[in-house]
């Protein structure tokens, strides 16, 4: 399986000492250069297992839809290497990206697919962590309904 990601998600993973769900998630892991540089402003070195690729190109649509350039790069990467997922939290490309027809998660998601395949044992400990040292903020009715849906309750 093949994940494509976004800034903001790795970022959180990184800073909370989460990336490791990614790669136990994913057998690959690509970010565009963009991306790349947007990390590396925050983080002395990445995982070796990131696989940095750029588009080859990045259509009309894309680039001219008001999104930064880490977010255009990772769309565009999308469209060309047909993931099985992009990693995306932003609202704006992630709805650019699901009228391009990308599947699309954001790092809630992940941590739905993570307690599925047995690698957490509770979504909220880790959103949690994320917020507390990954600088995530998610909104409380989304926490609440992201818990009930993996059998939790969420407590702020």
């Amino acid at each position: 399986m093949v994940v494509i990601s976004d800034t903001s998600p790795l970022t959180a993973l990184l800073l909370a000492g989460r990336s490791d769900l990614l790669r136990s998630l994913f057998d690959r892991v690509v970010i565009p250069p963009a991306v790349q540089s947007e990390l590396l402003r925050a983080h002395s070195a990445l995982p070796a297992w990131i696989e940095i690729m750029a588009p080859h190109a990045i259509p009309t649509s894309v680039s001219e839809a008001g999104l930064d350039v880490g977010e255009t790069e990772a769309i565009a990467l999308a469209l060309e290497l047909h993931p099985d997922t992009l990693l995306i939290d932003e609202r704006l490309g992630r709805r650019l990206a699901i009228r391009h027809g990308l599947p699309v998660t954001g790092l809630l998601g992940l941590l739905v697919l993570a307690k599925q395949r047995g690698l957490i044992v509770e979504v909220a400990p880790v959103v949690r962590e994320l917020r507390d040292k990954g600088n995530c903020w998610f909104g409380h009715d989304l926490l609440v309904a992201v818990c009930e849906a993996t059998g939790e309750i969420w407590t702020s």
